[in-house]
């Protein structure tokens, strides 16, 4: 266990309640191995943003276990589950959500000043060149282009070390030649420094440079491809999006 960054294990997620109860997540276990980068697939209401925001600690399951490097977050109370998120828990979204008076290296420095520790600047400089954007620490998201926003989102996302980075479709807001390039930085964190990636996805070619592609049906894992293309990705995608509801 100590090799999983993140395990899941029988987790299920309910909302409503009667005849209008829906299982957005139903007995879901899954390992996501440190040092490893995962994509998470399926049609629209098969429960990927469900499953991300359980894993990272945004939502509570109905039943089952989380645990993040190590940590049990079921049963966590909510400052102790808000100082975990902070600290060993990155996250990147699709539409940045970066401050838009707040110059890059501020927005980096954002997760370590809320929570209240001391913000070394040679730490946010280290961030910024290792998502390369070194010369561009002064400058506001509307000097920079949308790539580069989503550099600065992934940078302030790593700067606490996080033990896992999570993405809800972080290329999704961008065109396909800037996606590639931040794919590529993803990839290049998760090969050469180790980093833990699960991100959540619907484009086949994104998830072409994860290690392995897990599948979700109607809140259920539907099987999963390894080292797979993008072709191949899209051929299973095809087949579980045929299957009736």
């Amino acid at each position: 266990m100590n090799d999983d960054a993140v395990r899941l294990d029988d987790v299920s997620r309910r909302y409503g309640s009667g005849g209008g109860v829906v299982h957005a997540l139903d007995r879901v276990s899954l390992a996501f191995p440190r040092g490893s980068f995962t994509a998470v697939m399926g049609p629209s209401g098969s429960g990927k943003s469900t499953l991300l925001q359980c894993a990272a600690g945004l939502d509570t399951p109905t039943s089952g276990t989380v645990t993040v490097g190590g940590t049990e977050l079921t049963g966590l109370g909510e400052r102790r589950l808000t100082l975990l998120r902070r600290e060993r828990i990155g996250f990147v979204f699709q539409a940045f959500n970066l401050l838009p008076s707040l110059t890059a290296e501020q927005n980096v420095a954002l997760p370590l000043r809320l929570a209240g520790r001391r913000v070394p600047g040679a730490r946010v400089r280290e961030v910024l060149e290792r998502v390369g954007l070194a010369g561009r620490a002064r400058h506001r998201p509307s000097e920079l282009s949308g790539g580069q926003q989503q550099r600065v989102a992934l940078a302030r996302a790593l700067v606490t070390r996080p033990d896992v980075l999570f993405g809800d479709e972080p290329t999704g807001a961008l065109d396909s030649r800037t996606g590639r390039e931040v794919l590529a930085l993803l990839r290049g964190m998760v090969d050469g420094a180790g980093q833990t990636v699960v991100m959540v996805t619907h484009d086949p070619v994104a998830a072409s440079y994860a290690d392995r592609v897990v599948f979700l049906v109607d809140g259920r894992v539907n099987g999963e491809l390894a080292g797979a293309g993008a072709d191949a990705i899209a051929a299973r995608m095809t087949t579980l999006e045929a299957v009736p509801c």
